[in-house]
């Protein structure tokens, strides 16, 4: 018996011993399965099998792969083709499957065959960066990668990430160029949007920069730069929608509201031209609530009128904001250019000291505001919510006199022909716009005081008055071009713009230091300012835009291959030219210079801009030029 019971003893103790087991190996394995699938969750969630937005793949590209080369572009398209039909393929595989089967297909195939382990990149041997291997590929962070080779990338979706060698557009050429068709693709610059630009003033209609000076200037540069947008957008746009809310050609005015009895306003005629123009009189003071004219109009956001004071009075317009809130812009004799005043809501732009004659306003109210705010508030609470929405309401203030005024879409003739008549009246007895404010390239090496004429500036002036000219027919904006040509054959060291590589090649600075920087993108726009003057100016005119232009072209074919660096191109020549490091091209000036070799291409189709802009473009996609 009581060796039965031991036998019996012992088979219960290990058929225990089995459940046990079989328990704990289930258990077990429960546990290592839920942590696989955490893991792998995990690596999901970061992304490290595909795309990720963290780590980037390291590529090692054989020497002399990614040159320029007809034949390797064609093998790189092909294989772009073939990974799309595999892709393709993939997709049509994958519906054929139920999505269960294939979540857990791919979930074992990571735990089995993937790892991921973290390691210490080595950078030059100065620097320790934290990576991540995976088989036998490395994974460096984007962080690290993005500033150390200028590249750019960002998350499209979950599962894509976009990456670009460069973050600049290049716009295809005008198929015609002249000084009646845009200039380039300035119908994509905004230049009331630059950050350094203060406003658009209210007494000349043009911009004031702060970019080398916080008090503000004119920059004749930026000023042609503005013309030009506006005349390109005129003609990407037409002619703009209007709304004329009063001209005086009629005798009742009914729409006017008087704030008091003593206020008026009627019809009369202009002193100087008898033209019918409206006349109205009231208190000067901004305090009043002055004759208003309701707005009903609602999309219409651009303002235009002629207007003339003989008091202190004063034109508001009164607006409505995103957030519901009023807004008002007071138009002001003023020699203060823009000014904020956020306890009344009220923003003021200076007319200067014109009383007694007409000024004509052209506003683009959403710039007016948004500049007004930027004097006080950062730009993220400008964009939202404080963007302009509507014209409530149009004040006068004072005795005066108005004509013309008018709601539009758009006023860019108008903001193109203020830039033309500024240049007429600011030009200098030697036919330049002289830049006011200290300019150094490099502090001790490349200056340039206060006074200073650019190539660039009298060139982008000279396709402005071209094109004013050809509208207007005004042989003022023609004179005033062709005296912006003397400048082109005063040395640099003399005050001029010229300048000599090697003492042979004429060279048009945009800086006019010495010595000379060579500045690249400024002698292509002062090029193509003269060739717009050519072709519209008459004998001794036209002669020495030619000869002047004639001699620029020759001088770029022959240095244009200087600015390659093999990878992108140079700002300047300054390491040449002065001795000190070479001043890259940042990729918004790189594909500058690419859309105006491509411009030029339409004007002369020397095979020199052929094969150099074939390579510039492909610089964009990350290619290199051979090395040894």
């Amino acid at each position: 018996m009581r060796f039965s019971r031991a036998v019996h003893l012992v088979m219960m103790v290990g058929l225990l011993s089995s459940l046990l087991t079989i328990c704990l190996w289930s258990t077990c394995g429960g546990k290592i399965s839920t942590l696989d699938e955490r893991k792998i969750a995990l690596y999901k969630r970061n992304e490290l099998l595909d795309n990720s937005p963290s780590f980037v793949r390291t590529e090692y590209h054989k020497r002399g792969t990614n040159s320029i080369d007809p034949n390797n572009a064609k093998d790189e398209e092909e294989e772009e083709e073939a990974d799309g039909e595999e892709e393709e393929e993939d997709e049509e595989t994958a519906e054929a499957y139920d999505a269960k089967t294939q979540a857990k297909g791919k979930a074992l195939t990571f735990a089995s065959e993937v790892a991921v382990k973290d390691i210490a990149c080595k950078i030059n041997g100065e620097k320790r960066v934290n990576c991540k291997k995976m088989k036998d590929e490395v994974y460096l962070p984007w962080s690290f990668v993005k500033p150390y080779f200028e590249v750019f990338g960002d998350m499209q979706d979950n599962d894509t990430f976009d990456f670009h060698h460069a973050n600049s557009i290049v716009h295809p050429p005008q198929a015609t160029y002249g000084p009646g068709s845009m200039f380039m693709a300035f119908d994509h610059y905004t230049v009331e949007t630059r950050d350094r630009v203060k406003c658009i003033t209210a007494s000349e209609g043009v911009p004031i920069t702060t970019q080398w000076n916080s008090k503000g200037y004119h920059y004749p540069i930026q000023v042609a730069q503005y013309g030009l947008s506006h005349h390109a957008k005129h003609l990407v746009n037409g002619e703009p929608d209007q709304l004329l809310l009063e001209d005086g050609e009629d005798d009742k005015l009914p729409n006017w509201v008087m704030p008091d009895k003593k206020s008026e306003i009627n019809v009369a005629k202009d002193s100087k031209t008898g033209a019918r123009v409206v006349e109205f009189i009231t208190s000067d003071s901004l305090q009043t609530k002055g004759i208003a004219l309701p707005i009903t109009e609602k999309s219409l956001k651009c303002l235009s009128v002629d207007v003339r004071f003989s008091t202190n009075g004063s034109l508001s317009v009164v607006g409505e904001l995103s957030n519901g809130e009023r807004i008002r812009i007071h138009f002001v004799f003023s020699r203060t250019d823009i000014a904020l005043d956020l306890k009344t809501g009220s923003i003021y732009y200076g007319l200067g000291e014109r009383r007694n004659e007409w000024i004509h306003l052209a506003r683009e109210l959403k710039f007016d505001v948004m500049k007004g705010f930027l004097q006080k508030i950062k730009m993220e609470r400008v964009k939202n919510p404080l963007w302009f929405k509507r014209i409530l309401e149009i004040r006068v203030h004072g005795h005066g006199w108005l004509d013309n005024l008018t709601l539009s879409s758009d006023v860019h003739m108008d903001q193109f022909f203020a830039s033309a008549k500024w240049l007429v009246k600011h030009q200098d007895e030697r036919g330049g716009w002289p830049i006011m404010v200290t300019r150094r390239l490099v502090t001790g090496v490349l200056e340039l005081p206060p006074g200073w004429y650019s190539a660039m500036g009298q060139g982008q002036a000279m396709s402005v008055l071209a094109r004013a000219y050809t509208l207007t027919k005004d042989r003022t904006y023609l004179d005033t071009a062709v005296r912006a040509l003397r400048l082109f054959e005063v040395d640099s060291a003399q005050g001029g713009v010229r300048a000599r590589f090697l003492g042979k090649l004429d060279w048009y600075e945009e800086y006019p230091t010495v010595p000379s920087s060579f500045v690249l993108n400024g002698f292509i726009y002062s090029l193509l300012g003269l060739y717009d003057l050519k072709l519209v100016a008459d004998g001794e005119g036209k002669e020495t835009a030619e000869r002047i232009y004639n001699s620029g072209m020759t001088s770029l074919k022959t240095n244009i291959g200087m600015y390659d660096t093999g990878q992108g191109t140079f700002y300047d020549l300054r390491h040449i030219s002065a001795g000190i490091e070479p001043n890259r091209a940042r990729w918004d000036y790189h594909t500058t210079h690419i859309n105006q070799v491509l411009q030029l291409m339409v004007i002369d189709d020397s095979k020199i801009f052929k094969t150099t802009v074939h390579r510039w473009l492909g610089y964009l996609k990350g290619k290199r030029s051979r090395h040894n």
